[in-house]
């Protein structure tokens, strides 16, 4: 077979010890707070906790992507080595990453002329971006060869359904998602947006419900009308949170009891530093494998 390696880009948000496992590498994004430039390397060397409150202190972190530089230092021992590279991206609807990928993909032409890279545009975020790349270092384990493998991701990555909501809008507002009139009145009437990630990898607000209770119910409920298989869902299911628990935790209890024949327990992380940059405290969000793909 084939040989070669999955890499990825730490916005997936699994952990570091999760990619360990798989065996998968991953770049590094940047976040900046207080003028002070950091590698997003999964909480290893900070933890949610001091990120979130350093937020509800008052900072206001912003981000950059991986630069193709970056991606040449990830990738050069791995080819080096003989591995060919399957290269999966966070979505470009949400970041230049992948066109930062691209350049790379280029420069390994030059350089290591006898390897191939592949870089794929997951279109997905935060955990649900880990989930298709979980599926696929499980697609390679079971005997698919890179260009295989490419494929099915091109084919199947828009059946991965992404659900969001937050309780804080000031952050979503910060980053154009919300005009600022909206989040005032948002904030005030107590509405949670309910969200989702469409074909193009943008994140699209569905619907506003009023509370989190609502807005779990809500996110729960999608699942039901699209996980594939029904309540019969038999993949895995990730939820990730900024520095809200508790509502993760609800959230996947509910999943528990609704889908019983669930692939293992529901994964529960964090949204990471670059991510959580713009989501701020507060939001909760859900992935899990739909029969039908995203739409607009």
């Amino acid at each position: 077979m084939q040989d070669y390696k999955i890499t990825c880009c730490s916005t997936c948000d699994l952990t570091a010890e999760h990619l360990k496992s798989l065996g998968v590498e991953f770049a590094k994004y940047h976040y900046i707070i207080d003028g002070v430039d950091y590698k997003d390397d999964l909480f290893v060397s900070s933890s949610p906790e001091s990120f979130y409150g350093a937020i509800a202190a008052g900072a206001l972190p912003t981000t950059s992507q991986v630069t193709p530089e970056e991606l040449l230092e990830l990738w050069s021992p791995i080819l080096a080595q003989g591995h060919d590279i399957l290269h999966i991206e966070f979505s470009s609807g949400l970041s230049g990453g992948y066109a930062s990928a691209l350049s790379a993909q280029e420069e390994v032409k030059k350089h290591y002329p006898a390897r191939k890279v592949v870089v794929v545009d997951s279109l997905c975020a935060s955990s649900g971006y880990g989930l298709l790349v979980d599926k696929a270092v499980e697609l390679k384990a079971g005997g698919m060869g890179l260009e295989e493998l490419a494929a099915w991701l091109e084919e199947n990555k828009l059946r991965l359904r992404h659900w969001f909501f937050s309780t804080n809008l000031q952050h979503f507002k910060r980053g154009g998602r919300i005009s600022g009139p909206a989040a005032t009145i948002g904030s005030l009437l107590k509405i949670c947006p309910v969200m989702d990630v469409n074909c193009q990898g943008k994140l699209i607000i569905r619907k506003k419900v009023t509370g989190k209770k609502k807005a779990i119910k809500e996110m729960f409920e999608q699942m039901s009308a699209q996980a594939e298989g029904g309540a019969g869902y038999d993949g895995k299911c990730f939820i990730s949170h900024s520095d809200v628990i508790a509502d993760a935790r609800e959230l996947a209890d509910l999943i528990h009891a609704g889908f019983p024949k669930l692939n293992g327990s529901v994964e529960i992380d964090n949204i990471g530093t670059v991510i959580g940059s713009h989501t701020g405290p507060g939001t909760v969000a859900l992935f899990f494998f739909s029969s039908t793909k995203r739409g607009m």
